[in-house]
């Protein structure tokens, strides 16, 4: 005798780089744990494999999601979980006035957004006096999975990271797109600028759109009240 089946609710909601509607569904029991293992075992790799797979199925392959900034990635897939596990999740936290007790944080994930530094801005200009600069777009699921690793330290990777978020250069009226140009083009432009100019690039990294926020701790053994701040998939999946 054939078991019944369950019907999944259809959810929609907006994502947070552009004003495009998205319908999605619950993740389902096998999802979860797939993803919860990958998040488990630190692998990188493993990580966006199950998250890619997960949003995919759910989103009902209407994304193309190796093209998505990593903050709507990270949007989506709290989402998902939210209807999937319930909006209501209570994390463990290090309570921040002795750094060392343990305090429970209740969170309302449909009140976590993405939030955008005032001072964001994706052109940067190099040369004022010849119109000299390049536009940036975010980073993708696509260049993650290149391996690189946006708040790395390491210099090729940095450059690699940078080279790969390059929409166009511009001089005056004249637009170079980076489809245009080989990787190793880019990283040599990149490498040719002044310190101040990779000084505004890396701000442009440092104050991207981002999932984050801000909860209230309370220490079990001191009673002191902090604030502590999520931000990034890995908070909100402890």
């Amino acid at each position: 005798m054939a078991l019944p089946t369950i019907e999944t609710p259809r959810y929609e909601l907006t994502l947070p780089s552009q004003d495009i509607k998205v319908q999605y569904r619950p993740f389902l029991v096998k999802e979860e744990k797939i993803l919860l293992m990958a998040m488990e075992s630190k692998d990188n790799n493993q990580i966006i494999n199950a998250t890619k797979d997960i949003i995919k199925a759910c989103t009902f392959d209407t994304l193309e999601i190796d093209n998505l900034p990593m903050f709507d990635i990270e949007y989506l897939l709290l989402q998902i979980r939210g209807k999937s596990v319930g909006e209501i999740a209570n994390f463990k936290v290090i309570c921040p006035d002795d750094k060392i007790t343990a305090g429970d944080v209740e969170i309302n994930l449909s009140e976590v957004n993405v939030q955008v530094d005032d001072e964001h801005n994706n052109k940067i200009v190099i040369d004022e006096t010849r119109n000299l600069g390049l536009v940036l777009n975010y980073p993708s699921l696509g260049i993650t999975k290149a391996g690189f690793d946006v708040n790395s330290t390491d210099v090729d990777t940095m450059f690699g990271v940078v080279a790969g978020c390059i929409d166009h250069i511009f001089e005056g009226e004249k637009t170079f797109p980076a489809k245009d140009s080989t990787q190793k083009e880019l990283k040599e432009f990149l490498e040719g600028l002044p310190q101040s100019a990779f000084l505004k690039i890396r701000k442009f990294f440092d104050t991207m759109p981002q999932l984050r926020h801000e909860a209230e701790v309370t220490n079990p053994k001191t009673g002191v009240k902090s604030k502590v701040t999520f931000k990034g998939l890995q908070d909100f999946f402890q």
